[in-house]
């Protein structure tokens, strides 16, 4: 694919980060840089609704405080505590991936790849983990992301299919700021969740308005 305009580029991060700073959901895990505990929100809101999500992330975290606290915990304990959040593998291989990293001293890798070598951590979840708690300029996508580039891009055709899974993926990474891609990544989840959404987009309240595409052609659906 093409290169994305510069300015363009730099209008969206500008614009996208001066609303997720008053904007933005004050949510438990935007209060920490703790790499475990971001981890765990992650993996807790793969397939579950942020607002169901954080009483149970809450609670996790207490008993569970450290990679060391998980990794010992016996897995009857782990699969108590994530009872009523459904898909347990999640559970499962969270317990799993800390036992793997005590093993290897207690610490998550800032790497994408060695991400994705642990239990239950796909791209859209290394890509998470490595811009929020480590500041890596790494791109997010999924189905949030995937809708509010294909409205600011006018993208057309059926955007599941691996061509254009690889084309989203490679427009993310032009588009994540490389000096705050975890606020990047937040705000474009952000808009997803609560601005630009499925079926009744609130286009008065977008930040990227005069930038998408969509809402020029009056077709923002």
């Amino acid at each position: 694919m093409k290169s994305l305009d510069p300015e363009w580029v730099a209008a969206v991060r500008q614009q996208l980060g001066n609303w997720f700073r008053t904007a933005h959901r004050p949510l438990p895990w935007r209060t920490t840089r703790d790499p475990y505990h971001i981890w765990v929100s992650e993996i807790m809101l793969q397939q579950t609704q942020t607002a169901y999500v954080i009483p149970y992330y809450e609670r996790f975290i207490q008993r569970f405080p450290t990679i060391h606290a998980l990794a010992e915990a016996p897995l009857e304990e782990v699969l108590r505590y994530w009872e009523g959040l459904g898909y347990y593998a999640r559970a499962r291989h969270l317990h799993r991936a800390a036992q793997i990293l005590v093993q290897q001293g207690g610490q998550l890798p800032r790497e994408v790849e060695r991400l994705r070598e642990l239990p239950g951590i796909g791209a859209y979840t290394a890509g998470a983990i490595a811009s929020l708690a480590f500041n890596q300029p790494e791109p997010v996508v999924d189905g949030n992301i995937t809708r509010v580039l294909a409205r600011l891009l006018w993208l057309k055709g059926n955007l599941k299919d691996a061509g254009a899974q690889r084309t989203l993926w490679e427009i993310a990474r032009q588009l994540v700021d490389p000096e705050e891609p975890g606020l990047f990544n937040q705000a474009m989840m952000e808009l997803g969740s609560t601005v630009c959404t499925p079926s009744q987009p609130r286009c008065g309240e977008c930040p990227l308005q005069t930038l998408c595409a969509a809402y020029q052609r009056g077709e923002p659906t």
